[in-house]
């Protein structure tokens, strides 16, 4: 009988160390939950989504405006924010009215991010030039998100991922949740 117990829990201590070794490299290099806390990104996520983040696709391509991405808040790295991505490395941000203009090399004179799947918008305005590793981003509602307009750009070094699938509420599944395409 003993031999049997010993077997049984050889076995199952084989099977968690198999199991932990497959699953803690993807957890900590490839995927990591997320809890959406806060109204920043109402209506496209609300308190209490589930996400799970794509830490690996950005370590072979750049982030790209429109996407949805997770960052440790630059100051104070222990905390993690979500936000959309309105202005890429090297470009200027104008916000006049609550529109964001984009100045870049392609449209030195400007283009109008689109917005038309925002239900809340406001009345900031200001101008913000980002450096070759810095990023805008901008929360969906917009008068109670904390984002580059009140706290400056996001360094690349801070982006921890995109968010991949919502996974909870299941009336919300899906892949690449929130993200917008963008003409340009």
């Amino acid at each position: 009988m003993e031999t049997r117990n010993e077997s049984f829990f050889s076995e199952m201590l084989r099977f968690a160390l198999i199991t932990l070794a497959i699953v803690l490299p993807i957890r900590f290099f490839v995927a990591e939950p997320f809890i959406v806390s806060g109204a920043s990104m109402e209506p496209t996520f609300e308190t209490g989504d589930y996400l799970i983040v794509d830490q690996l696709s950005y370590r072979f391509e750049s982030p790209k405006r429109g996407e949805v991405i997770i960052f440790r808040y630059p100051q104070n790295p222990s905390k993690y924010f979500i936000k959309r991505i309105v202005g890429l490395p090297g470009e200027t941000v104008i916000i006049k009215d609550g529109a964001a203009t984009i100045k870049n090399t392609e449209h030195p004179n400007g283009f109008i991010f689109n917005q038309s799947f925002l239900s809340f918008t406001d009345s900031s305005n200001g101008s913000y030039t980002l450096s070759n590793d810095d990023y805008f981003v901008m929360g969906d509602n917009r008068p109670a998100s904390s984002d580059s307009r009140s706290w400056g750009a996001l360094p690349k070094e801070n982006i921890v991922g995109r968010a991949f699938v919502r996974l909870f509420p299941p009336s919300e599944i899906g892949i690449f949740p929130g993200n917008h395409a963008t003409s340009q």
